[in-house]
């Protein structure tokens, strides 16, 4: 599947690679139910189940809902599900990769070199009349090994300066953005200087995403020029790295605060915007 030209990947291409790709199946619920249940009804053949919570993400804290894991954690987390580093890996959800996206991002980050997403997910994949299964294949161990810094990452004091000096795009719906209503996080509103961008926005009514150019139109019209840094956050940087997905189709390269709002609002003392 290599060289990596773009992080996406089609159903039919997916298809047509068999057993040559390591596929995990991240799909995830906001507050439940665990998306094992929803793995264990149908998957693509061959996929094993990547827990958001347990191997995506370190414990809750003052880092927010889904710090980054320890790179002892990730790669024995990804050894265990069969993720080896020559390895290519696809990664997919339900939900217009807005859980994948962090998948992908995560073993990027970590620094896997060839990690894709199915374009449209699970249901573009039965769209194209593919295979499910309910088979749970039991992984060879991969060989993976964590090494971070292969994506860039932003704290809160660099996500602030960034929303002055360059572009820094809330991921999250606009209404919590606007401070109207925080379902999740204990203070409503958004960091100072940053930009609604709502991910929603991202894929069209399919879950896919549009061609690069619709996308480089779409981040052109939030600031997003050529020169001008660019960073993302969200609730707890999840869907945040669906932004930075987009923009990477694109051929954009942005930061991710992974601690996002979840962090930010965690010090009492950053300054929160509404409006």
């Amino acid at each position: 599947m290599s060289p990596l030209i773009t992080p996406l990947v089609t159903p039919e291409d997916l298809a047509a690679l068999g057993g040559t790709v390591s596929v995990l199946d991240v799909r995830w619920r906001l507050g439940g139910p665990p998306g094992i249940g929803l793995y264990r009804e149908g998957h693509v053949p061959g996929a094993v189940y990547c827990d958001l919570d347990a191997d995506l993400a370190g414990p809750p804290g003052a880092g927010g809902r889904h710090p980054l894991p320890g790179a002892e954690e990730f790669g024995r987390a990804m050894r265990r599900l069969g993720v080896s580093g020559g390895r290519p890996v696809v990664v997919y959800d339900d939900a217009g990769a807005t859980v994948a996206a962090r998948a992908w991002w995560t073993l990027r980050y970590f620094g896997h070199p060839d990690v894709r997403v199915l374009d449209g997910g699970l249901p573009a994949w039965i769209a194209a009349g593919l295979p499910v299964t309910k088979d749970e294949p039991g992984p060879e161990p991969g060989d993976f090994t964590a090494t971070p810094g292969g994506m860039p990452v932003l704290d809160a004091d660099q996500a602030a300066a960034l929303a002055g000096s360059g572009v820094l795009l809330d991921a999250r719906a606009e209404e919590r953005y606007r401070g109207e209503t925080e379902p999740i996080d204990p203070v409503a509103g958004h960091i100072p200087g940053a930009v609604s961008a709502p991910t929603t926005a991202n894929v069209g009514p399919d879950g896919r995403f549009p061609a690069p150019d619709v996308l480089r139109v779409r981040f052109a019209g939030l600031g997003v020029t050529a020169g001008v840094p660019v960073g993302a956050y969200c609730g707890s940087g999840v869907t945040a790295a669906h932004e930075v997905l987009a923009l990477a189709v694109a051929g954009i390269d942005a930061a991710l605060y992974v601690g996002s709002w979840s962090s930010w609002v965690a010090d009492p003392t950053r300054p929160v915007a509404t409006g």
